[in-house]
Parts: C-alpha cells; structure tokens; sequence
C-alpha cells in the first residue's frame, strides 16, 4: 500500500530519509568497486540557437551517471544522478542531488529491493511492494530519462505501463529520422502520460539518445539541432491539427444559445433569462428568454439557466502548438503574447485564424534583449543599439502591437528604443533592465509594466543590485516590511497615472514562486490538481526557491501578503490592471482573477477586469469584451454566477470562438485531465420529413452530459 503525503509535510520523510540514503550509499560502493565506467556521452542544451547548458552521461552495463547544467536566463536545473538497473533496464536505485530551476534543493531517492520500493521527493514519499520489476517516473529528472523510460516500454506489452508512484505511461514508435545532414539515423518515440504534453526522444538503433527534440542533442550532432526542433514541431503540428478536427464544431445555421444569464462588464451585473444567436462569427440577436417551442430552423442549446460570460484573456501569454486547447477549454479566447520564437508564432497565429490549429485569438509582442550573461534566448537578442533599434523596425514591420524589452537591455538604450517604437506606433511594455527603476522606465515612455514583481523592486532594491540574476524573484521575500504610503511607492503610482501606465499584474507567477512547498499542494493549483495527470501533479508540490529556514517561510509568505495588498492600492488609485499569467495552463487564469478578489476587488470586477478591460487596452472593444449584438461571439458558459463567486468561471460547459464551438469534456480527456464540467447537448435544425414531421438533420452533433455524441458516435 502506497503511503504518501498531501497538503502538508510528509509525515515520517526525515525517516524515510535516513534509510533511503544509508541504503543507497552502501551500494554505491559497491557499484563503484566493480563497475569501470565507459567514455562519457556529452550533449547540448540548445535555446534559442545558443548552447544554455550539458547534459554529461558516464553510462557503462547498468550503472548510469549524470551531471546536468542549464543557466538561461539567471536559471535552471542543475543537479547529478546516479541510476543502477536491472537487467530489465529499471532503475533499482536512483539518486537525484541539486537544485531545480529557481534554486530549490533536490534531493531525490527511489530504491528497490527485496521486493519493496520506497520514494522520497520534493512532491511526495512513499513505499510499497514490488514483487515485480516496476519503473518509477523522477519527479526532478534529466531529459535522459526519457531514453530510460522508451528502452523499458519498448519491451512492455502494447508499450504502455502503470508507473509508480501513479498513472500510466505509453509509447508509441512514430517513424525513423535522419538527424540532419550528419548521416546518422534514429528512431522517433513519443511518450504521453507523462505531463501534460507528450514528451518526444529519438534514440538510435543501440538504444541510446540522440536528443529529446526539445533542445537536448549529443554535442557531435549540435548543427543537427534546428532540424530536430522542425521535426518536433511538424509532428505537434499533425497531431493537434487532428485534434482540431474532431473536437472544433462548426455550423451551417444559426446557434440560438437559450435560457442564460449575461455577466455584463460594464455594469458588472447579470441580465434577466435571455437567449441568444449567433450566425457565422457575430452575435446576431439577443431576446428576452420566450419560454417557448424550439425552432426548426437553427442548431439549438439549452443553458439550463447558466451564465455567459465574455472570453477570458491572458494578457502574458507564450503561445505554443500545444497551448490552444488548454486555452480555449478554460474559457481564454484571446492572449496577448510577450515574447516567443518570431518564425514560430507568425506561422502559429496564421494556422489559428485560418481554422487549422485550434487557439485563442493571439495579440504579438516582440521581445528584446541585450547581450549579457543572463541573457534570455527568445525574440530578438541585440548586441549593439543599431541591432535593438533595427529590431524595433523589424516588429513594427510585421504588425507586432508591442515591444516588450527585457532585463539586459543596456540602460542607456531604454530611451531610445522607446522613442523608436514610439514612432513606429508600437507601444511599449516589459521587465525593467538591470540598473534602471520603474520610474525611470515611466519616464523613458514605458506604457506598462510586466509583472508586479518588476514595479515592486523599485521600492525593494537597493543601488547596484542586479535585477538579472534570481534577485527579481528572491527580493520579494524583503516586502512584507513595504510601506504602501511611502513617498517611493507614491511617486511611482503617480508617474503611472500620468502616463496613463497599465501593469500586467501575473499575481499567480508570483504565488506559484513565492509559496510553493516541497511536498504541499500549493493554493494556486487546489482547485485543479487532483483532475491533472500525476507527472503534473508531483511537478507542482515542489519549492522553486530554496526556503531552508522559518524566517524564510515567514518572509516570503509576508511578500506575498504585500503583493496582494499592492494590487488593491493600484486598483484603488485607478491603474489599470491586466491579468496575465506568463503560463499556457489556462486554468491558471481562473486563479489569476480569485486572486484580485483576495486582494479586494469584487468577483465582478475581477471578472471585468479579466473580460473588457484587455479590449478597452487594445482599442478592440467595439468588437470584443461584452457579449452584444454585431459582436464577435467568443464568450463561454457555466452553471453558477460568477458575480458572487469567482470560483463559478470554473466549470465551464461550452466555450464559443470565432462562431465555433469547443466543449471542455471533450478536450480534456484528450489532454489527459479529468473534466471540471459536464458537456452540454446541441440540437440541429430540423428538416420536415415527406409525412409533415419534423426530423433532426443528419449531422453529428448532438452532444451528451459528458460532451459524447450519442446518436453519431
């Protein structure tokens, strides 16, 4: 019986522990007396085009070892493991030691022997019996273990097994590759059950790993990396396309959407029953609920008395090809993206508008960045003020709305690249560089600011503290001593305000940095988690910054605290805030709003500011953000009212884009999660029969509670 913690310390872990590592370190001596170990395998880990870190694997019979070092952008894993495995290919001991990606320790121990198992992790710990061979899932692995888990499901039955500690993880063989031009060949394998987006390995015909398509190669095969990253994202490409084509469902007749209640954001308030139309794209009509017989004429749907709410936005969004379908299934039919591959999302925001890729409605961002050591690989990397003032052409040139401008941008370029984009008609957001202040950016034309953290730093770092290195994060632990009526804090708001400055809040980036514990549910995913597969459960009961101390517990959640107090005193003073979550989960929205009401904003609000406000930003509102006739019909609906419990935006039963209706019970089981809401069921038009009746037309789209098509399945 397997025995793990929730929602707090595991109970016994410091014990487990202690077995665990008096355990393993006797084999480990043994091991090291009798196995010579062979040349070690180097790979590369590639973003952006730039090496950002190695993977090294000492790999010999059975015993593995493996030092991994990524540092992009101020961060990233770095840790080693040690794997001893059977002859099988499981792993019977393995050893993770380090630090995950902000700086929180691992210290991860998986053995096996005598017929039991035990666990211990930053997520969870456990034991339980093992008569047989069982293949555990890392929680904080090197991408090499991808190869681990192919070799081991390849010899499985149907390529598919349960995993400890939880789910069941699936091979399947995709098709051979050239790795470039090098002459060299492998095998492509995509793994699911994993997280939440299937993970690809290509391995070659020893078994052992090229590269993961995701950035990881064997060094020997560097130049080959930009053609596995096209491969990958061809195959994403086939695999969501087919998805798009089952679950979008599009009509050829009006959709009369009957008895609901429209949240209004503009007064913040529930209309009287009503019902209402939509042809092709726009909201056509919209009545006082008739109570009457449907209509023969038009597709049909029954609110059930339930709630329509315009679509929610993300406003600090990285888009990808998986990121559609968790946006539209949580309601989230438009993004703005700040910062992504330029080639890529070009390419990405034209598959979605022609109907190809499912995906919310897309607003670009160009990133920019300077050359420096903690360099970010995304967007465009200037070296010179000439490169980020060509750059700043290039973005205005491809219909970018923004520039957003990173942390090493030089200071002394900040002025005249926003004056550039300026004239170009590009507004202006982003981080605030090394060595500035928020009000020398308000100053310098920044129309907004990213992120609460990078406004609050203003007021939290002394002169000379780099703002480049984990610093932007660590630093907030200083704020629960933060006077919110200083003079500096009062300055700032006031230049905001005179520059008519927005800030794209991301409350839940910093709660998700901030209070994660190692082992505990954090607050921000309690609402989900138990639906989400087990590999993105156990990612998220992890700390992401080393809290080794009480008071370091205490300062961060008094930082914390802060920032939702900062968010009502902004809201208060009339800035306007934009919900973002610099995350593609979707479901991380929904927090993003709970939090503002925790901060003091009322669900209404909150939802307001989750809805209109973005268009209003945008200058986009004469189309979208309310729910009205000519509008653009992307809205969503559910069951409760969301005027009195934000929580309600929750359980969404149909989410319409464009026109085009998505039904969340049927996506997420594709994703692999488990539906928050029942589907709902569409009547087609009917046609009269050559004896008067009326039938339903032959189409297939009739839908049952769980989103099944019942009648056409």
């Amino acid at each position: 019986m397997i025995r793990s913690g929730r929602g707090g310390r595991m109970r016994g872990q410091g014990m487990a522990l202690l077995r665990l590592l008096a355990m393993v370190g006797s084999v480990w001596v043994l091991l090291a007396t009798t196995t010579a170990m062979a040349e070690p395998v180097r790979y590369l880990v590639i973003a952006g085009g730039e090496s950002v870190g190695w993977m090294v694997v000492d790999e010999d019979g059975r015993t593995v070892e493996i030092d991994y070092h990524v540092d992009n952008n101020g961060r990233g894993p770095r840790h080693q493991e040690r794997l001893a495995l059977d002859r099988d290919g499981y792993p019977v001991l393995w050893t993770i030691d380090g630090t995950s990606l902000f700086g929180g320790a691992v210290n991860e121990r998986f053995e096996r022997s005598d017929g039991r198992l035990s666990w211990i992790s930053q997520a969870d710990a456990g034991q339980a019996p093992a008569p047989d061979p069982v293949l555990y899932v890392a929680n904080d692995a090197s991408p090499w273990s991808l190869a681990l888990y192919a070799r081991v499901l390849r010899q499985a039955p149907g390529r598919a097994l349960d995993v400890t500690p939880g789910g069941q993880i699936t091979l399947t063989e995709v098709r051979r590759a050239a790795v470039g031009d090098s002459g060299v060949e492998g095998t492509i394998y995509r793994l699911t059950g994993l997280n939440l987006a299937p993970g690809y390995v290509i391995l070659d015909d020893d078994n052992a790993l090229i590269g993961d398509l995701g950035g990881v190669i064997r060094e020997d095969l560097a130049d080959a990396a930009p053609a596995l990253r096209e491969l990958h994202a061809g195959l994403e490409r086939e695999r969501i396309g087919e998805l798009q084509t089952r679950l979008a469902h599009r009509f050829d007749a009006p959709v009369r959407i009957r008895n609901v209640r429209i949240f209004d954001p503009e007064t913040g308030t529930l209309s009287s029953p009503s019902e209402v139309t939509v042809f092709d794209d726009r909201i056509t009509t919209i009545l006082p609920e008739s109570g009457g017989p449907t209509r023969d004429d038009v597709y049909e749907i029954d609110g059930q008395g339930g709630t329509l709410i315009p679509g929610l936005h993300d406003m600090h969004a990285h888009n990808s090809l998986q990121s559609g379908l968790f946006y539209l299934a949580a309601g989230v039919t438009t993004t703005r993206d700040m910062g992504n591959d330029n080639e890529r999302l070009l390419d990405l925001t034209d598959q979605i508008e022609q109907g190809l890729l499912p995906g919310p409605r897309i607003v670009r961002n160009g990133m920019l960045e300077g050359r420096s050591p903690y360099s970010v690989r995304t967007g465009i990397l200037a070296d010179t003020l000439d490169d980020a003032l060509e750059a700043v052409r290039w973005y205005a040139d491809h219909g970018y709305w923004q520039l957003k401008i990173y942390n090493s941008l030089h200071p002394e370029w900040v002025g005249p690249v926003t004056a550039e984009a300026h004239r170009l008609g590009l507004g202006v957001t982003g981080h605030i560089p090394a060595f500035v202040t928020p009000d020398q950016a308000l100053e310098a034309g920044y129309d907004e600011i990213s992120h609460i953290n990078q406004l609050m730093l203003g007021w939290l770092l002394e002169p000379g503290e780099d703002s480049r290195t984990p610093l932007r994060l660590t630093a907030m632990a200083r704020g629960a001593d933060l006077d919110l009526n200083s003079a500096p804090v009062q300055r700032t708001i006031d230049l905001m305000l005179a520059e008519n400055a927005a800030l794209d809040v991301t409350a839940v980036t910093l709660e998700t940095l901030m209070m994660s514990r190692a082992g505990q549910v954090p607050a921000m995913a309690e609402a989900f988690i138990d639906n989400m597969p087990i590999g993105y459960q156990r990612y998220r009961r992890r700390a992401f910054v080393d809290i080794d101390t009480p008071e370091a517990d205490a300062a961060y959640r008094g930082g914390f605290r802060k920032i939702l107090q900062t968010i009502a005193r902004l809201h208060n003073a009339g800035i306007v805030l934009l919900p973002g979550t610099d995350d593609t989960l979707g479901l991380t929205v929904h927090r993003e709003l709970e939090l503002y009401v925790l901060a003091g904003l009322s669900p209404a609000e909150a939802l307001t500011a989750g809805t209109l406000t973005p268009e209003r930003y945008m200058g986009r509102d004469h189309s979208l953000g309310r729910i009205a006739r000519g509008m653009l019909a992307d809205f969503f609906l559910v069951s409760g009212d969301p005027t009195r419990d934000i929580n309600a935006i929750r359980a969404i039963r149909m989410v319409m884009k464009d026109g085009v209706v998505y039904l969340p019970s049927e996506i997420y089981p594709e994703l692999g999660i488990r539906p928050f809401a029942d589907g709902i069921e569409i009547q087609p038009p009917r046609t009269p029969s050559e004896g008067g009746q009326a039938e339903a037309a032959d189409r297939p789209v009739l839908f049952g509670p769980q989103g099944l098509d019942h009648h056409h399945h």
